[in-house]
Order: structure tokens, then C-alpha cells, then sequence
């Protein structure tokens, strides 16, 4: 505020109190929009476009047109393109942890029942369509993106092999279970449902059907309590 020389210099003019100035509004946070279905539809719509142009050439403009929002909710709660892509990660890793039940969840002392509902529900979110799109979009940018990358890792495969190690440590202290490396083991257990119908998904050929993935979780598990049952 400009104040004039002849204000200035009056007595009339004495010192008064000033009020606290207001405090800054707080920066909004990034994530998830505030509203949770439009959230949901953001989401959603990220990841259809991510799994058809891949990360590269998916267009913000038309994920937000496609959810029903503008471009500027995508960048104020996303901060970016790639921040929107380790979003649509989270989200999707979050259902692949939730089927590989937490060690409080799962009863350490029925190894072979707990590691055949893990492995039955690996095998379906591993070759399920928002998955294999994932990662397609991923492998599209390794390199040029390594902070998308990272991110891609930590939130999935590395969150799901650390739950899985939590329970293989859990039956080793019950005793139904030896396994001296839990994440080793946690590990060799699921690479075993990434061979090549993992692969034949990648390439979107034709993927095994129900009995060849019955037949891959009964052989795994024989060969796993082979190598770890007490």
C-alpha cells in the first residue's frame, strides 16, 4: 500500500498495533483427487492409456478428457506425466500385495496351503491385463526414465517379494519351514510363474490356459517344499 509524505509526517498518524498478517494457505498435497470417484475414474482412465500408447506417447490431455477432468487436477495432484504413472503403479501393486496376504494374516503353520492360495493369486495378477500393460509401459522407457522405473520396482515386485519373505520367515519360526534367506526364497518362489507364459503375455501371443496354470502352481509348489519343508 502506497501511503503519502504529508501521512507520514501528521501526528495524528501514531504507531498502531498491527494484526497478525493470515497465514499462507497450505500447498495442496499431491495424490489422489480429494473426491475418491474421481480419483477412481483418473485412475482408471491412466491406465488405459498407459497399457495402449505405453508412457511415452499417452497424452495428458486425453487421460483427463477420457476421466472426465481437466488437465490441471491431472498436474496439481500428479505434479506430471510420470508422476500420474507411478500413481496408476501404486494403485495396481496395492491389489497384487493385498492377494499375497501379510504374515499376520496367513497361517505360518499350513505352509503348503498358504503357498498355493499366494502362488494361485500371483499367477492370475502377474498375467492379468493391467499387469502385463504395466509393464510393457515400463520396459518402454528403462533408461530414459530410471526414477519411473525405480519407483515401478519398489512399489511392486519389491513390496510383494518383502511380503512373502515376511511369511516364509514366519514358518521358519514355527518350524515348518527352513529357510535361511527368506527373500532369496520369496523370490525363487515367484520367478517360477514368470517363465514363458509370463513372457507369451509380454508379446500379447496366446497365454496358457487353466490347466497348464494348475499344472505350473502344483509343480512349483512340490519343487519349493521340496527345497524348504521341514
Amino acid at each position: 500500500m502506497c501511503v503519502g509524505y504529508s501521512e507520514l509526517s501528521s501526528p495524528l498518524n501514531l504507531p498502531m498495533t498491527r494484526s497478525p498478517a493470515p497465514a499462507p494457505a497450505p500447498k495442496p498435497q499431491r495424490g489422489r483427487p480429494r473426491d475418491p470417484e474421481r480419483g477412481r475414474r483418473l485412475l482408471e482412465a491412466a491406465q488405459r492409456h498407459f497399457n495402449e500408447h505405453g508412457l511415452e506417447r499417452a497424452n495428458v490431455d486425453a487421460i483427463a478428457a477420457d476421466a472426465g477432468v481437466s488437465k490441471t487436477t491431472v498436474y496439481n495432484n500428479f505434479g506430471s506425466k510420470e508422476g500420474l504413472f507411478q500413481a496408476v503403479v501404486r494403485d495396481r501393486s496395492a491389489a497384487v500385495v493385498a492377494g499375497v496376504a501379510s504374515a499376520g494374516v496367513l497361517d505360518p503353520n499350513h505352509p503348503e496351503k498358504a503357498l498355493l492360495a499366494i502362488g494361485a493369486r500371483f499367477l492370475a495378477l502377474a498375467r492379468g491385463d493391467d499387469a502385463l500393460g504395466a509393464l510393457r509401459s515400463v520396459y518402454g522407457v528403462a533408461g530414459a526414465q530410471p526414477e519411473v522405473c525405480r519407483a515401478f520396482y519398489i512399489e511392486g515386485p519389491e513390496r510383494v517379494k518383502g511380503e512373502l519373505a515376511a511369511y516364509l520367515r514366519a514358518a521358519h519360526m514355527a518350524g515348518t519351514l527352513k529357510v535361511r534367506n527368506p527373500l532369496q526364497a520369496a523370490d525363487l518362489f515367484l520367478s517360477m510363474f514368470l517363465g514363458s507364459g509370463h513372457i507369451r503375455g509380454l508379446l500379447q501371443l496366446e497365454m496358457p490356459d487353466a490347466r497348464e496354470n494348475r499344472a505350473l502352481l502344483r509343480e512349483a509348489l512340490r519343487i519349493f517344499m521340496g527345497a524348504y519343508g521341514a
